[in-house]
């Protein structure tokens, strides 16, 4: 393994775990979320931030990084992490989602996708070999393999089709990976909502070989608890001595509901975009800010929150530069927001240290629970 992965403990009432991942940029405690930062920023934030929080390892994104401002002049200038400041982990996806998510602007063939930049209407090819080529380039510490994430619905022979595509993408995105810089390379479970056909992606990654398995495919339209049908369906078939990754995922109750499934690694922009719209989570649900009854109101967001905004700073406050649309909203938003989504990781880790998990997990529900009946 190019990032070695060390399973601590496995959690004695579900499957959840605890765990390290050793980078060269650092080692990461799982179970972890990591903010996604697309365009070699995680928006609203200063690098220096992100670690006061608490961020251990953050997301880059191939498809915008090689649009703008191109892999090649990010290489020269010593890779992303020199690039943008962050001297941590950081995981590529492969482009896939962003490309897939173009419609009727790109074109799938078993070379690759063709497709428009969103830029300037540029006509660009992304394959599995250029995938892992920039990635490189970019200097990842985990990569990602080239494949379809499969929209939802689909069809059972689209589903088929589309999955054993991405598992040919698997092989030559392994075969194209340098191995001489210590990046780490994972593959990606599709199958849509068919928990066969996941079940064969799982073992046919397996029999290939990765560093560590992704779930793709989630959080694109299906309920809940699809979704955590279908991590139930899946996780039992990944190694359990490798670090398994959600991808795009996702609200508070789905970290909570993928750890105790088995699952090390989560990212989402809902954290990020939520804030830039206004709203915030907080330990007993999320807060719509721009709402007037916070006018006059002169509490922080969260009581029970340490971060520097809730110290600092009242809900009028914050629905004024909301309303006001000034930039500081976005990031005392965003520091709040990413405040709660690692804190609330690292309590989860702390309580699978104490072997207490079970009863984390109904306190968060129970706060959850009260506030609702406080407000019906």
């Amino acid at each position: 393994m190019s990032i070695p992965f060390e399973l601590i403990t496995t959690d004695s009432s579900s499957a959840a775990r605890l765990g390290k991942l050793h980078t060269a940029h650092g080692v990461v405690e799982t179970p972890v979320f990591m903010p996604v930062g697309t365009q070699g920023t995680v928006k609203a934030m200063l690098p220096e931030t992100l670690h006061q929080l608490g961020a251990q390892i953050i997301l880059g994104n191939t498809y915008h990084l090689f649009l703008r401002p191109g892999h090649e002049l990010i290489r020269k200038m010593g890779g992303l992490h020199k690039f943008m400041h962050w001297s941590g982990p950081i995981l590529t996806d492969s482009g896939g989602f962003q490309v897939f998510s173009l419609g009727k602007l790109r074109k799938i063939t078993e070379e690759g996708v063709r497709f428009q930049s969103h830029l300037d209407g540029s006509h660009q090819m992304l394959t599995a070999e250029s995938s892992i080529e920039i990635q490189q380039a970019l200097g990842s510490d985990i990569i990602m393999v080239f494949d379809e994430c499969i929209p939802y619905p689909a069809t059972r022979e689209y589903v088929i089709d589309s999955t054993e595509r991405s598992m040919r993408w698997a092989k030559r995105s392994k075969q194209a990976h340098k191995r001489d810089d210590g990046s780490a390379l994972f593959g990606i479970v599709q199958g849509g909502m068919h928990a066969d056909l996941r079940q064969k992606s799982a073992a046919d990654l397996v029999e290939i070989g990765f560093d560590g398995y992704a779930i793709g495919g989630l959080s694109v339209g299906e309920d809940a608890q699809m979704m955590y049908e279908m991590m139930e369906y899946t996780l039992p078939y990944l190694p359990a001595d490798r670090p398994r990754y959600v991808m795009g995922v996702g609200t508070p109750e789905n970290l909570i509901e993928g750890v105790r499934r088995g699952v090390d690694m989560f990212d989402c922009v809902m954290p990020t975009r939520n804030a830039r719209n206004g709203v915030l989570f907080t330990s007993f649900g999320k807060m719509s800010i721009k709402q007037a009854k916070y006018f006059d109101d002169p509490r922080p967001i969260d009581p029970d929150c340490d971060c520097y905004v809730c110290r600092n700073y009242s809900r009028a406050y914050l629905r004024h530069l909301y309303q006001s649309n000034e930039i500081l909203s976005s990031m005392l938003n965003t520091q709040h927001n990413l405040h709660y989504y690692v804190g609330l990781m690292q309590q989860i880790r702390l309580a699978l240290a104490a072997g207490n998990f079970e009863n984390f997990c109904q306190e968060f529900y129970q706060k959850r629970q009260s506030r609702v009946e406080l407000e019906s």
